[in-house]
This record gives C-alpha cells, structure tokens and sequence, in this order.
C-alpha cells in the first residue's frame, strides 16, 4: 500500500513538473551537444553540467553554447529541484553575419531555460555596441524574488567573412 502512495506521488510530481514547465516557458529549444557527469545518485539521474547550442535567431552567422548545472536525484527526475544559478555562453561568428529582422540595440532575449519549476530562469540576452560593431551576449539567472549576480559575457565582432561582406546592423527604432 505504502509502494503505490509513494508510486502515485512520483507520478503527480512529474506531471505537476511537466505542466509548469510547459505554463511558465521552458526552453527556447538548444540542441544537446553533450553532459559530463559531476556527481553520482542512488536514485535518479546524476548530477551533471550540460551543453546545448543555439542560433541567434536574428542574426545568421552566429552560434552560440551554453553551459550549465542541472541538479539530479529524486528532485530532478520529477522536476522540481532548483538548479545552481553557474552558466557560461560562448558565441562565436560561424559564417557571414545577416541581421534577418531588426534588433534592438538596449537588449533582446536570445535564449531561455526554466530552471525551477515556477520561479528560476536561464536567459542569453544580445545587446549591439555600436562603437565597436559588436554584438554581446550575457548570460545570466533571473528568479521572480531575488535573481543571482553570477553572469557569463561573449562578444561577436562584426566582420567579413572568406571575402563576403558582413551585413551592417539593422537596428530598431
């Protein structure tokens, strides 16, 4: 009796885990490069960092990874632990740059992640520094009552690229 209550608590929090992370955002959808393995679990996943990439979704030419904790166990499996607030971005230019659309030079969120299942979130914003015609992506935590200063830095240059001349950055207004 007391296996099926414990059985039909797991499946509540799971389901409880899943709803949540589909009703508050979830992730913008970086494809899995790979995970390392930081701490072993009796029961569930282990602890690990893992590494997802993603475009910039304005601005071709440019790839960017992510790095990151994600907390294992019980609390893990059914998504309801709150991982560590550790990121770090690297963006790098992969070919010409393209602005495709407009992008706004105070700030554009180019990546997020749920990291807890109602409060803790994973953001990549680009920001375009003019002076220099760079573009610049930080990564930081943000949580609904206090977010965390760790933060992760990335610059782009904008150059030509094998003799094709970069796009000049379309800024919004």
């Amino acid at each position: 009796m007391r296996f099926i209550a414990i059985l039909v608590t797991v499946i509540l929090l799971v389901v409880v885990g899943y709803v949540g992370w589909v009703w508050f955002g979830g992730s913008t959808g970086g494809d899995r490069i790979g995970s390392v393995d930081t701490e072993w679990k009796l029961i569930g996943p282990d602890h690990k960092i893992v590494v997802d990439g993603f475009d910039d979704p304005k601005v071709s030419g440019v790839a960017c990874h992510i790095a990151r904790a994600q907390t294992g166990g019980i609390k893990g499996a059914v998504g309801v632990a709150e991982d560590t607030s550790d990121a770090s971005v690297a963006c790098r230019q992969v070919g010409p740059i393209r602005f495709l659309e407009p992008i706004d030079p105070e700030g554009e969120r180019v990546y997020r992640e749920t990291r807890s299942i109602l409060v803790k979130k994973l953001r990549v914003v680009r920001y375009y520094d003019a002076k220099r015609n760079t573009l610049v992506y930080l990564a930081y935590s943000e949580k609904f009552i206090k977010g965390s200063p760790k933060n992760s830095l990335s610059t782009v240059p904008i150059r030509d690229w094998n003799g094709i001349a970069a796009g000049k950055a379309n800024l919004k207004r």
